[in-house]
Parts: structure tokens; C-alpha cells; sequence
């Protein structure tokens, strides 16, 4: 008779044949009954509504959210194909949405049918599927994103209520600005005899300083004969923002979210000291925090370490070709690493105190900051060597998180922006908030973004005079909501009052 230990290996194994096809989605047919219950007795399976599954990770805490957000959009994909076939699309406001390359989980999905029942299907964490029975996008309307039948953005704007623009300004401008010409849109205003929609789609492309495309759809739509009147649907406007017409979805999302966030910063945070700091004296306060800083911020990501730990390392009494119990400590590790990456942050540091740009120097240094950063653990075989390669070719998901990171594809666009911007941003307080807030929203990598956004941060605060800041683990809770709020509701102000508040205050020190 198969002892437990058995039963369980044997269900793992089928679970495993269905991964290995590519399936993030399990349905009850996928695998036995038995199977079932002891991978879910097990949390290697969650269920999501009756029958349907998403795989998870054992070690995840009652209510932990990672499973669910890393699978939402191919269980949503997967289940509404199962309910409607191809009768349905996302609706004409969220398909904007996935264009603009916002992936963000909503509350509550809404999904167009002719078989939908105009009811609430609930899922797990609060979220949910609204299917209104109306007809989604059709034919030369529709197109697939990830397997999801979306309408094409000339039919999504015609489509979307006016509200969009108030609720989700970035997106639409991203949108709007990425549009080469307005002829695919105007056919359908013309055909469809959309005046109401003509005047505020004039409004908004007028609002985004595109006068051109304004006046030619106000015109063409009064040469047929429609009485068209214009109307602006966005709250307000970027004064001096460019648009640029071929820049890829990514940058030019980042860079509205900078525009539109950056004005709430500066008033949140003190002047900077009227008196230089001589940098030899800057640079030994930074030493002297080495401890303190990195216990809170390898505790922040959930490495257990301490001050005896993180000395030895920087006495160099720790090898990890020597000695084998340190080989097989992660946190030891980490520590390694975050030691070599803070000298090497503290050599960029010397060169913005000598006047050097920070912008161009994070740009120029932050790659060698991560290949410290675990260079050890390349070295004890824990990661494989390219992993020190650069930014991620994988999805990553932030763990507790609705913000879904940008898509591998647009990484490299989104961060090479980021220090374009942070190069021409002449507000210190600026260029800290924004600087980390964006290097972890877009999450370049596939772990150490958090370490790496803090030594971005740090990089600015010395740009402007500020020392250099420290964020304990007691209170990660605060910091990490913070971020949150940045993230999902475009809300920098929070996240500014939090990085301003630690500004010269002393952090507590790391256990011994």
C-alpha cells in the first residue's frame, strides 16, 4: 500500500505533467479526486471558484495574494473562454488599459457578451467578473493581447465612456499620444455619425497639444454635416509636456507618470542643508551606517542576518570557497553581496559629491551594483551565472502587490527613460521619490529590485545635499504600503511624506 509520502509525490508528478504543457489553470477534469484534495491539503493547488484551480506555493501565508495576481490574467483568459467560446471581449475602458501596458489587477473585471448575464462571478481576494450581455468587440474591431480578446484602441475610444479620462489620465495620454494617425478612428466617427464622441475625442487630443488631429476631426465631422462641439474630458492638463509620436507605450507612460507626480513632492520634503558637507566627511558617515544598513535593508526582504554577520563580512572573515557552512547560508550570501554593492554605490556617491550628474551616473554605475549584489551567489552556484547578464527576460510579480511590473519586452525602454529623466530633473526631492518609486514599479530584475531601489535613493538624497537614509524593517509595513498606493492609485504622496520623515533620523540599531 503507497505510504502518504507516496500519494502526494505521485499527485505532485501529475501536477508537474500539466505545468510542463504550459497550464497555469487547472480544472477539476485535469486531475483526480484524490489528487485534488491532497495537493490543495498541501497548498500546492488553490482553488478559485468551484472546479477551476491556479497552482501556489506551499509556503504562502493564509490570504497571501502572489498565486492569484501571477496567474489572474491567464485564469481570466482561460475561464471566460470556457464560459462564453469566442463570444466575448474585455471591455472598451479596460482594453485601453492593457494597451497603455497597464496590467494592474482590477477589483472588478468587466467583460462584454451576448451570452453574459449581467451578474458578479466573485474569485478569490476580493476580485471579480462583471459579463454585461452586450455585444464585445467584433471582427476588424478585436485583437489578442496574452490571449485576451480586447478591442482595438481606434474601437476602444469610440467605445469607452467618458469617465476613463478622469480615472485614468496616464493611460489615456499614453494611449492617444502613441496613435500615428487619426484616419482608422475618424472612418468610424463618420460611419457611426459619433459627434459627442468626435467633440471630445477633438478635446483630448487638443489637451495632449495634438492641434492637428483636433481640428482635422472637428472639421471632417462638420463637412459631413454633423454638428460637432468641443469638449475636453481630461481634469487638466501637463503644462510643457512633449508628446512624442514614435516612442514606445513604456517610455512614454513613464514619463507622463513622472510629469504628473513630480509637483506633489518638493513642498513634502525639508531644504537641504545651506552648508556642504566636505565629501571625505559624507562618505565616512555613509561607512559608518554600513551596518545599520544593511541589517534593515537585507531584513526588509526577508534575509535573517545581524550585526556580527554583516562585521565579519566586511572584515573579510567570510569566504565562500573556503568555508562550507557559509557556502550554504542564503543570508550569509546576501550579506556578501550587499557588501560589495554598498562600496561600489559608495565609489558612485563619491563622484555626484565631485558635481557629476547622479542621473548619468546611476545609469552609467547601477549594472556593476547589481553584479556585486550577488556576485557570491554566482560564485557558491546558488544562481546561475547569467543572471548578472541585465534586466529580466521573464514576468516578475511583487509579492502581496496588485501592481503587475511592466512586461519584459518594455523594460529596457521604461529604464532607459528613467534615467533620462532622472538626468534632467533639476528638484533633489524629486529625483528621490520618483527615482525609487519607478525603478521598483517597472522591477527590472527578477530579485533584488528593493536593495537596488534604495541604493538609487540614496544615490539622489547625496545628489541634493541629504544624508544618506536608512528605512528600518520596523517599518517595512508603513514603506511597503506606501509604494503601494504609488503604484496602483498614482498616489506619490504618501510615499513622499514616508522617505521625508526618515530624513536624519537615527535608525535602530542591527542585534548584535
Amino acid at each position: 500500500m503507497a505510504t502518504p509520502q507516496e500519494k502526494l509525490a505521485d499527485a505532485l508528478e501529475a501536477l508537474h505533467a500539466l505545468q510542463e504543457q504550459g497550464r497555469t489553470v487547472i480544472r477539476t477534469q485535469d486531475l483526480t479526486r484524490v489528487q485534488r484534495e491532497r495537493l490543495t491539503r498541501q497548498g500546492f493547488i488553490r482553488p478559485v471558484i468551484n472546479g477551476w484551480y491556479i497552482p501556489a506555493r506551499p509556503d504562502e501565508t493564509v490570504g497571501e495574494t502572489t498565486a492569484w495576481y501571477a496567474s489572474y490574467w491567464d485564469f481570466v483568459s482561460a475561464y471566460l473562454e470556457d464560459r462564453f467560446g469566442d463570444a466575448w471581449s474585455l471591455s472598451p475602458e479596460q482594453s485601453l488599459l492593457l494597451h497603455a501596458e497597464q496590467w494592474r489587477v482590477p477589483e472588478q473585471l468587466l467583460v462584454r457578451s451576448p451570452r453574459g448575464r449581467g451578474q458578479v462571478t466573485q474569485f478569490i481576494h476580493g476580485s471579480s467578473v462583471y459579463d454585461l450581455r452586450l455585444p464585445g468587440a467584433q471582427d476588424r474591431d478585436q485583437t489578442v493581447l496574452r490571449n485576451l480578446r480586447v478591442y482595438k484602441v481606434e474601437a476602444a475610444l469610440i467605445a469607452a465612456g467618458p469617465g476613463v479620462y478622469a480615472t485614468h489620465p496616464t493611460e489615456m495620454r499614453t494611449v492617444l499620444a502613441g496613435q500615428r494617425d487619426f484616419s482608422a478612428v475618424l472612418e468610424r466617427l463618420l460611419n457611426g455619425g459619433h459627434s459627442v464622441i468626435a467633440g471630445r475625442l477633438a478635446g483630448a487630443c487638443r489637451n495632449i497639444g495634438r492641434d492637428g488631429e483636433a481640428v482635422e476631426i472637428l472639421e471632417t465631422m462638420r463637412a459631413a454635416g454633423y454638428d460637432v462641439r468641443e469638449t475636453d474630458p481630461f481634469a487638466g492638463r501637463l503644462p510643457g509636456f512633449v508628446y512624442r509620436r514614435d516612442e514606445p507605450p513604456a517610455s512614454r507612460r513613464i514619463r507622463l507618470m513622472w510629469q504628473t507626480l513630480r509637483d506633489d513632492i518638493p513642498a513634502r520634503f525639508p531644504a537641504p542643508a545651506h552648508q556642504a558637507v566636505a565629501p571625505r566627511d559624507y562618505l565616512q558617515a555613509v561607512e559608518d551606517l554600513y551596518v545599520t544598513d544593511a541589517y534593515h535593508s537585507l531584513s526588509i526582504e526577508g534575509y535573517r542576518v545581524d550585526a556580527a554577520l554583516i562585521d565579519r563580512v566586511r572584515r573579510g572573515d567570510w569566504n565562500p570557497e573556503s568555508n562550507d557552512e557559509d557556502r550554504r547560508q542564503r543570508d550569509a550570501l546576501a550579506a556578501r553581496g550587499y557588501h560589495d554593492a554598498f562600496q561600489a554605490v559608495k565609489a558612485s556617491v563619491a563622484r555626484v559629491l565631485e558635481g557629476q550628474n547622479a542621473g548619468r551616473i546611476a545609469d552609467e554605475d547601477h549594472r556593476g551594483w547589481y553584479r556585486q549584489l550577488f556576485g557570491p551567489s554566482v560564485t557558491a552556484g546558488l544562481i546561475p551565472a547569467g543572471a548578472l547578464a541585465g534586466y529580466r527576460n521573464g514576468p516578475v510579480y511583487i509579492r502581496g502587490s496588485r501592481h503587475t511590473p511592466l512586461n519584459p519586452d518594455a523594460v529596457r525602454d521604461a529604464m532607459g527613460t528613467l534615467f533620462e529623466l532622472l538626468d534632467e530633473e533639476a528638484e533633489p526631492s524629486v529625483r528621490v521619490v520618483l527615482g525609487h518609486f519607478i525603478f521598483v514599479y517597472i522591477h527590472p530584475y527578477l530579485d533584488g529590485n528593493g536593495r537596488m531601489g534604495r541604493f538609487l535613493m540614496n544615490l539622489m538624497f547625496a545628489s541634493g545635499g541629504y544624508p544618506w537614509t536608512v528605512i528600518p524593517v520596523q517599518r517595512r509595513q508603513a514603506y511597503m504600503a506606501a509604494l503601494e498606493q504609488a503604484s496602483v492609485d498614482q498616489n506619490i504622496g504618501p510615499f513622499a511624506d514616508f522617505l521625508a520623515g526618515l530624513i536624519g533620523e537615527t535608525p535602530p540599531a542591527a542585534p548584535a
